[in-house]
């Protein structure tokens, strides 16, 4: 199915206002002050796939652990590229104002770019000699974008004085690129832009939840599903996926306010 953009902010809106963040249970209240904690990014953030995402899970982790009450701005969008997300913090009031004011910042991003280079990969309409040319260009592209994010994102709120998180991306297609003989073809790709994520978040001073590792091992070549971690759609978490996501962010701190 192809997101229109008005579907997409629909989405949003309805992440923001319908749920509070991805759940409509209340979760642990806190009895200290109250932190604000805007989530973006893209269909994972918003939490297609299971009953409750890794954001109103993180968001109970980080009551039960520093005794704070949380407020959830959850403004992922199903469908987001990096380009989305990219466009949307330069220039969209709503997320940069929701950001601004935020004590907890958290974003996925990059899934979608990938998955519609495998599409066109698919199709064989990549392009190049070898099929391949359109993952190049998605890796340039992805880069560029992600080094906006982060760089709006800082621009809004300091990292000495916000809890900012980001993961990699993780590989929900292994068995079938094995079964296609087409994983170590691609596998580069996704290495890649992951090898590009680690090194901005180093360079930035952003703690780095490693999903790609959880989900798919050391060489990036086991089968999530096998895991237990991905939905019936084969393609977003389910609950143990989110829960295993939350539990990432957790175990990064919650430095500089803790």
């Amino acid at each position: 199915m192809r997101w229109t953009r008005k579907t997409l902010l629909a989405f949003a809106l309805l992440a923001l206002v319908g749920c509070g963040g991805g759940g409509s249970d209340s979760g642990p209240s806190g009895g200290g002050s109250t932190w604000e904690y805007v989530a973006v990014g893209d269909s994972l953030a918003f939490g297609i796939g299971g009953n409750r995402g890794y954001v109103p899970r993180y968001r109970d982790h980080i009551v039960l652990d520093t005794d704070h009450q949380v407020n959830v701005t959850n403004l992922g969008v199903p469908g987001w590229t990096s380009a989305d997300l990219f466009t949307a913090v330069r220039t969209d009031s709503g997320f940069r104002n929701a950001i601004g004011q935020a004590e907890v910042v958290t974003w996925n991003i990059g899934g979608n770019d990938l998955l519609n280079a495998l599409d066109r990969y698919l199709n064989n309409t990549c392009g190049g000699g070898d099929n391949l040319e359109c993952f190049r260009a998605t890796v340039i592209s992805f880069r560029a974008n992600w080094d906006g994010i982060v760089a709006e994102i800082r621009s809004l709120r300091s990292s000495g004085t916000t809890i900012i998180r980001t993961m990699d991306v993780y590989n929900p297609f292994v068995a079938s690129l094995k079964a296609n003989g087409d994983l170590e073809k691609l596998k580069p790709f996704l290495d890649e832009m992951n090898a590009h994520i680690a090194q901005s978040a180093q360079a930035n001073e952003i703690p780095l939840a490693r999903v790609y590792l959880a989900f798919n091992g050391a060489n990036g070549d086991e089968d999530a599903a096998a895991k237990g971690y991905l939905s019936s759609d084969q393609v977003h978490p389910d609950d143990d996926g989110y829960a295993k996501i939350a539990e990432l962010l957790r175990g990064l701190g919650y430095a500089p306010l803790e």
